[in-house]
């Protein structure tokens, strides 16, 4: 819709927040405030998978918040690993140029003490009574691997 929210809309709001007109016209407004933003490039593309251009970190965040719905801290220096929260360590297992498995030799990933582990990767070659076994729970990536 162009700028109409910027230049139209916008200036509404403040008009209401501020007052407007003169004289025995003038309407008081209401105070308060408010925020405009603009937002970015979708986090998902139209078919479903993430949008890979916006940059690990964007992922990153992305998973964190939609676990634990907190912002995301980045304290670890762990390329995988993305954080612990309530006992649950969240791994992260991901390239952007190769498909990730995780795999009983891609386990050495996990390199914190938890209760749970979220692993997202790109696939899963351990069987469901090993997952199982020590508390280990795969979440599939969503992205188009036909590419590589």
């Amino acid at each position: 819709m162009e700028d109409y929210a910027e230049d139209i809309t916008a200036e509404r709001v403040r008009r209401v927040i501020n007052g407007y007109g003169e004289g025995k016209n003038a309407v008081e407004g209401t105070g308060g405030s408010f925020s405009f933003y603009e937002l970015g490039d979708t986090l998902f593309l139209p078919d479903g998978n993430l949008n890979e251009s916006l940059g690990t970190r964007k992922l990153r965040e992305y998973i964190w918040y939609s676990e634990t719905r907190m912002p995301y801290p980045q304290t670890t220096t762990d390329s995988y690993l993305l954080g612990t929260s309530e006992g649950t360590a969240y791994y992260f297992y991901y390239e952007p140029d190769h498909i990730t498995t995780l795999s009983h030799e891609s386990l050495n990933i996990i390199t914190s003490k938890a209760d749970i582990y979220v692993v997202y990767a790109d696939q899963c070659t351990i069987d469901s009574q090993y997952m199982a076994a020590h508390n280990i729970i795969f979440k599939k990536i969503p992205r188009d691997i036909r590419r590589f």
